[in-house]
Order: structure tokens, then C-alpha cells, then sequence
């Protein structure tokens, strides 16, 4: 306690003021933090971090797991960055810091997720890319550690989740693409047991059966979530026969659009007239052409309820949040534009 001793004797106060007012404690007057700022930002004062978690019994950072790798991300995807924003927010009104915890796609998630509460750094987790079955959740449970998951999974610990409404997409996407009259669409899914491709088919098949359409397994295209996936998408559509190929699409990740878009051009089947496609929003989609047909969200706004519905279950914050464990899906908004074109 060398450097608070020094900005007490600085100051003419008691190391107990100048502590209180380091972390913010309302007992402390305006006047008073002020001075003990100002004091300690000239005197260059960091605090020690691992003496005031193990004082507190808390770290003050929560971690967000994430996977990376080429095939995962895409490239210049800016989801997860949105996110963050919104989440930070939220943890700078309580001093709290977020830290990404990026596992390769070349580990084991569970492995990951074990060596990081190992190491007890930090006080809470958000965890993503959910699977079907997801063992992290159950783990995670068993050890006590708050923790939210964005996106669902059949495993249940009674964990609070917040999820993009892929029934919603499919609902509004293939009926709105059945009343422009086609009747063979095509949709993504991804190649792993990730919990989205599970609900989305599920959701799609049963628009086409309310529409009395037949559901066809063929037209279920499956890709890695990025840019090459889409293109990949529009050349396997190219070399199937013109009779069993879809005159309509829906794209539910955001950067795929622009793959598939370069793609379709290539073998000559441009979107927006040979294909109808809708697609997810992204910075990048607003230059495509003709203009995409998207679903739009809010990312920052998607951010700051994740955050919002996880401090609502940790007790130092829970009076801030009175939500209990949320459970919700996140709607998205269509937008209409060009490339979604009636059946010639």
C-alpha cells in the first residue's frame, strides 16, 4: 500500500478516504473524490488489481468467449465488435472491464473454457457460438459462475439466454419470397452442430409445410459463415440442374451476403433477377447491388441487453437490473430493397 500511504500523506487524509474514493464508494463527497483523482493522476497512481481483487473477492472483469479462426469469423467481420460495444457500456457504469477470450478453431471449446475458470480471472462469462448440446453450460452451472449464452442450446442449466429470432427470419423470409411466387428457396446453414442451423431448418420446414410446399433436403445449402461460404453457395447452385435449382434465398449471416452476391454474378445467375436473395444487414452489404433485401439489428442494442441480463443475476448488481434470468429472442427488422424479385 506504498503508493495509496503516499497520496494520504500528499492529500492530509486517512488511507481509508483516499481508498474509498479510489473505488468510488458514496460515502465520499464530489470534492473530496475530485481532489484524490486529481492527485493521483499527477502522481502517475495505478492501483494494484490482484491485491484489491483478492480483497474484494472479485475481479471486476468478465470474459466473453468467443471462437476465431478463418472458417469461423470471415473476414472483416464486425458482429462481434458491435457487441462488445454495447456490453462495455453497460460494464463502465459499474467499473467493470471486458476481456475477449478467443479460443482457435483448432481447440477444443470445453478444454478452453476449463483453463480460463482454472485460472479464476474472471467474475462472470458470456459464452456464444452455442451447440446443440453444449457441455460448457452444464459446467458452468456445476461450478457457480454467473454466466449468460448468446444464442440457445437443449442444454439446460436454467442459464439466462439471449438469441437471434431465426424462426422469425425464416417465418418473414420464405413467406415473403412464397408470395412473390417461388417455390424452390434455398437456405443456409452451417457445417458444425452449432444450435442456429438446428432451429432454422426446423423453422423453415415448417413455413414451406404451412404453404403446402414439399420440403426438399437438397435446398439446404451448408457452408462455413463467411465470405468464401457464400460464394461457395452460389457455385454449388450453378452446378446443379436449372429444374432443381432455387429461385430464391435466405442468407441468415451477415457477411455471407457479399460472397454469394460475387459468386452468383460469376456463373451468371445475378441476383435480384435470375435468384431472388434476403439477406442478414452489414456495413459491407450497404454497397452491394443491386440493394439487398436484409434483416437488421442492432448490435450495440443487442450488447448492452446482454450485459443488462447479466449483472441481473449476479447479487452486487442485481438491485441495477431487476430482470431475473432473461430468456429472449432478439427480432430483427426487414428492410426492404432490390434483390429480393418476384418469380418470372
Amino acid at each position: 500500500m506504498t503508493g495509496i500511504r503516499r497520496l494520504a500523506q500528499q492529500l492530509n487524509m486517512s488511507i481509508g478516504t483516499v481508498s474509498r474514493a479510489l473505488n468510488g464508494k458514496p460515502d465520499v463527497s464530489a470534492e473530496t473524490r475530485r481532489r484524490v483523482l486529481e492527485a493521483a493522476a499527477a502522481a502517475g497512481y495505478v492501483p494494484n488489481q490482484a491485491g484489491r481483487a483478492l480483497r474484494k473477492g472479485s475481479t471486476g472483469v468478465v470474459g466473453f468467449m468467443m471462437q476465431t479462426g478463418h472458417e469461423i469469423t470471415g473476414e472483416g467481420d464486425v458482429f462481434f465488435m458491435s457487441v462488445f460495444d454495447g456490453v462495455q457500456t453497460v460494464f463502465a457504469r459499474h467499473q467493470l472491464d471486458l476481456v475477449a477470450l478467443l479460443c482457435s478453431s483448432e481447440e477444443d471449446p470445453d478444454a478452453y473454457l476449463q483453463r480460463v475458470v482454472a485460472r479464476g480471472f474472471a467474475d462472470a462469462l458470456i459464452i456464444s457460438a452455442t451447440k446443440r448440446q453444449d457441455h460448457r453450460i452444464d459446467f458452468l452451472a456445476s461450478r457457480n459462475i454467473p454466466f449468460i449464452a448468446l444464442g440457445r442450446s437443449e442444454t439446460d442449466a436454467g442459464h439466462p439466454w439471449i438469441d437471434l429470432d431465426f424462426e422469425g427470419m425464416a417465418e418473414v423470409g420464405v413467406s415473403r419470397l412464397i408470395g412473390k411466387g417461388h417455390r424452390r428457396i434455398g437456405i443456409f446453414a452451417p457445417l458444425d452442430d452449432a444450435n442456429l442451423g438446428f432451429v432454422l431448418v426446423d423453422a423453415y420446414r415448417k413455413v414451406l409445410a404451412r404453404h403446402g410446399i414439399d420440403f426438399d433436403p437438397s435446398l439446404i445449402f451448408r457452408a462455413n459463415p463467411n465470405e468464401r461460404g457464400g460464394h461457395a453457395i452460389a457455385h454449388a447452385i450453378a452446378a446443379m440442374p436449372e429444374d432443381r435449382r432455387p429461385t430464391g434465398f435466405v442468407l441468415t449471416n451477415e457477411i455471407m451476403s457479399l460472397g454469394f452476391y460475387n459468386g452468383l454474378f460469376e456463373v451468371g445467375l445475378p441476383p435480384g433477377e435470375a435468384i431472388a436473395v434476403i439477406g442478414r444487414d452489414s456495413p459491407q452489404a450497404h454497397f452491394l447491388v443491386p440493394k439487398l433485401t436484409c434483416f437488421r439489428l442492432s448490435l450495440r442494442d443487442l450488447g448492452i441487453t446482454l450485459a443488462e441480463s447479466l449483472l441481473a443475476i449476479m447479487p452486487a448488481y442485481a438491485e441495477h437490473y431487476p430482470f431475473g434470468t432473461t430468456r429472449k429472442l432478439a427480432s430483427l427488422e426487414l428492410v426492404e430493397g432490390a434483390s429480393d424479385c418476384a418469380r418470372i
